[in-house]
């Protein structure tokens, strides 16, 4: 039975790549998470008493304890997501991204290391990134794995970052690493903060729906589910040293996906003051705010035969239901303070969809 360290596996996309290897695998494996704000274990409803999910609450800036786990556990692989991911955060207050998502990475690179340099066995580091670290694109063209980096918020600079130090592990020390860059993901156990969730929770208290800007900014959506088998197809037949892209081919502007959900809320929800789009409110844009992304995906396609399963209509559908489905889930996150520190205050919602 294999062992895959799956950090930020408490998060939005760690919890779907965990919930699979549960349901689909005989894989066992160490969920390491800070348990932060954003990290919630009741997004994988099927690990609790699980023989093969074990749960680490550890910060990946602690060296040591990074350490005792890879003696303990002696994993065949590293899937690393954990990061902070919030783009209005990191412009509010970039130290915890510089942290986590550089110097976290760092330290567990060099405890990856020294554990494979040690453990003698065929291993894998498998970093998970995002298409942030590419910029902004015009109305035409899209980011493959040669674009060059440009950043353009704390955030996004701080995951390019990352980025560079594990391809500087696999130059210089040899260390087996793929690396894979994300486009927008959307679906159940989607933190409120971000677009879709709160634009869902919001329509259905008939509440404002704010938009950056006039709304015109366009990304391309990744249905989370889809993204998770991408990531556990490149963990194991991924060409080592290699990256590739992960994208669903869906490219919206932030104002047609909040129509979108507005559409569905009044079909299966109908409200008697009319369509929701009514609450759609534009605010003042967001410094940096990056114009447009969208991924070429082709080479995980032609390489590993990976396609998305849904597209934005089908998946955004499932996502929809789901939050009518199971209000238990977010309503406790609200209940929990969530709601008076951000959802009550103004706070705009994250497009920027990568954990």
């Amino acid at each position: 039975m294999k062992t895959v360290f799956v950090t930020g596996g408490a998060g939005f996309i760690g919890s779907a790549v965990v919930r699979q290897f549960l349901d689909e695998t005989d894989v066992r494996v160490v969920n390491v998470d800070k348990l932060t704000y954003a990290a919630n274990l009741g997004s994988i409803p099927q690990g609790r008493d699980h023989p093969r999910h074990v749960v680490e609450t550890v910060d990946i800036c602690d060296g040591a304890e990074l350490r005792r786990l890879f003696h303990s556990y002696q994993p065949d692989a590293v899937m690393h997501l954990a990061a902070e991911s919030h783009v209005d955060r990191s412009i509010d207050g970039p130290g915890e991204f510089i942290s986590t998502n550089i110097v976290g990475t760092y330290t567990l690179l060099e405890n990856a290391l020294a554990y494979w340099r040690e453990a003698g066995k065929d291993f894998r580091f498998h970093h998970v990134s995002t298409d942030e670290v590419f910029g902004t694109l015009g109305p035409e063209g899209y980011f493959t794995e040669t674009t060059a980096y440009a950043p353009n918020s704390p955030y996004s600079a701080s995951k390019a970052s990352a980025d560079h130090l594990v391809r500087a592990w696999h130059e210089t020390y040899g260390l087996p690493v793929v690396v894979t860059n994300c486009s927008n993901n959307y679906g159940p156990y989607h933190f409120p903060e971000k677009l879709i969730p709160l634009v869902i929770i919001r329509g259905l208290a008939e509440q404002s729906l704010p938009v950056y800007g006039t709304g015109s900014n366009i990304r391309d959506w990744l249905y989370v589910e889809d993204h998770a088998r991408a990531l556990r197809l490149v963990l194991e037949h991924g060409a080592i040293g290699a990256s590739y892209n992960i994208g669903g081919a869906n490219e919206r502007t932030n104002l047609a996906v909040v129509e979108a959900i507005c559409d569905l809320l009044d079909q299966l929800v109908p409200s008697p003051a009319g369509s929701r789009r009514r609450l759609i409110t534009f605010v003042a844009d967001r410094p940096g705010h990056d114009l447009r992304y969208a991924i070429d995906a082709g080479k995980i396609r032609r390489e590993l035969g990976w396609r998305p399963q849904e597209d934005f209509d089908s998946g955004l559908a499932k996502t929809v239901r789901w939050y009518l489905d199971n209000q238990a889930w977010w309503q406790a996150i609200l209940d929990g303070g969530y709601r008076a520190e951000r959802l009550g205050l103004g706070q705009q919602p994250d497009a920027e969809a990568h954990r």
